[in-house]
């Protein structure tokens, strides 16, 4: 008898051959057909009981959401809605599940929100949204290692408990066995980290970049993919406080060349899914559709879900540097107009997400790379330009979503990285190895940043970044 998974049973043509299958109930009609999932893809089995001959207590059993082991022949199916399907000869109840219960009723998706659905985070992944998109994000995870080991690169696993703040942001979460209600205290009434487990202060990490240049001047070339932490008090559907970072890190590599390796790395990744994903991509396209036929005609995608993985793969990135940007920006309609939220007025803004996507969607109509950016709003580490006042930064601006990449080419000269660091009151001793990094064979080295749920997010056309992580952690939530 032939065990197998029900995606590979949909494909088989193995028919009269008796096969096993489990899973869990989806429907139940007509005390007959049964709609069996089991998690290897989007459509379900269907089986098909002989209720005459079937024990009537196991009858009233198989309910939505039960776990069952089925046996029986396979054939050539009658009905319009599939190719195949099970006749059963035999059918056991793993596992009960009570009809009744609130819980289960998440199984019938439209009556709830995804809000809802995230209070049952247990739970939520037997949907056809959750399930494709973790399938998703699991094929996506996949491509990002694939990506990176067939070209050499080495994996590096980067601390998640860290004394030092690469981003500079300083909304960390703090890491401690101290008393917090009876704290040690220096004579100034400061907290005495010197006591606590670390011997002194400690956070979560916002980023592994910092410990993976050490490794790529080292072994030439590697990666990190782990989680980060950012304790940012923001409620919103682009932001978590615990979400999963690629960070590749390559020396003898210039800015040039860090452009070229995440274009590169973006459309290999995305052309994998489509070719892996089909199924799963094409039922999350016609559910982003569906929901776009509900928001007002201003809120609506211009472009179908695969109409925009096909766009990021079919178009060169344009390369434009910011000062051409800020140009292109304050002589826009929208801000001449003033119909931006932030309008651009002068060299040296932050580019905010409208702007960002007003250059991909607008202006360019392709993916944008913008470079060389203000030295004041980059990080310390970002490589100074000989103009004195833009670093060798790059950012990658994709349709619908903005910033999706954040990279440099690293400052590789140890007395300009001194002088940046003084600059932002960074304590030399706190970074006093990766300051090492320069005075022992420093060479032109570069990498950047993905925040993986931005790439899963735009893959699979979700609104809120909340429902491309299994579980969430945000702001007053840390369930599950």
């Amino acid at each position: 008898m032939i065990q197998a998974k029900i995606a590979e049973i949909l494909e088989s043509d193995q028919f009269l051959q008796e096969h096993h299958v489990k899973g869990w109930v989806r429907s139940f009609r007509s005390n007959r057909f049964i709609a069996l999932n089991d998690g290897s893809g989007l459509k379900n089995l269907q089986c098909v009981i002989d209720f005459e001959n079937t024990d009537e207590e196991i009858i009233k059993r198989i309910n939505v959401g039960a776990a069952i082991s089925v046996k029986g022949t396979l054939k050539e199916s009658q009905g319009s809605q599939q190719r195949v399907e099970i006749e059963v000869n035999e059918i056991e109840i793993l596992g009960d599940a009570n009809p009744e219960e609130v819980k289960l009723t998440i199984l019938s998706p439209k009556k709830h929100s995804m809000e809802k659905l995230r209070e049952q985070a247990h739970l939520r992944v037997r949907t056809n949204t959750f399930g494709a998109v973790m399938r998703v994000r699991s094929r996506l995870s996949f491509a990002v290692h694939k990506y990176f080991q067939d070209r050499n690169f080495y994996y590096v696993n980067t601390p998640i408990i860290t004394g030092s703040d690469a981003e500079g942001a300083g909304e960390m979460f703090k890491v401690t066995n101290l008393d917090l209600k009876n704290p040690p205290k220096n004579e100034d009434g400061s907290i005495n980290y010197k006591e606590d487990f670390f011997g002194k202060e400690t956070n979560l990490t916002v980023s592994g970049q910092l410990e993976a240049e050490t490794f790529a001047l080292g072994l030439g070339q590697v990666y990190t993919f782990g989680p980060t932490f950012r304790a940012e008090n923001s409620n919103t559907s682009r932001h978590l406080a615990e979400f999963w970072m690629i960070e590749p890190e390559v020396a003898f590599c210039d800015l040039d060349g860090n452009m070229d390796l995440a274009e590169d790395f973006i459309k290999f990744v995305l052309k994998y899914v489509l070719e892996n994903c089909k199924e799963d991509l094409e039922f999350l396209a016609e559910r982003q559709e569906n929901e776009d036929k509900l928001k007002p005609k201003a809120e609506r995608s211009e472009m179908t879900l695969l109409e925009k993985l096909n766009f990021v793969l079919d178009n060169n990135f344009k390369r434009v540097s910011y000062t051409e940007a800020i140009e292109i920006l304050k002589n826009s309609k929208p801000n001449k107009k003033k119909k931006f939220n932030y309008i651009i007025e002068e060299w040296g803004a932050d580019l905010q997400s409208e702007h960002e996507r007003y250059l991909v969607e607008k202006h360019f109509k392709c993916p944008v790379i913008l470079f060389d950016y203000p030295a004041n709003i980059k990080a310390f580490y970002m490589r100074l330009n000989e103009d004195g006042k833009t670093v060798r930064a790059m950012d990658i601006l994709f349709p619908g979503i903005g910033e999706i990449v954040g990279g440099s080419q690293r400052e590789e000269r140890l007395d300009v990285l001194k002088e940046k660091m003084a600059e932002l009151n960074i304590p030399e001793e706190e970074l006093w190895w990766y300051l090492d990094t320069r005075k022992f064979g420093t060479c032109v080295h570069s990498g950047f940043g993905l925040g993986f749920e931005r790439l899963v997010q735009f893959t699979t056309g979700m609104g809120n970044i909340r429902d491309v992580i299994p579980f969430p952690r945000t702001p007053q939530n840390a369930e599950f």
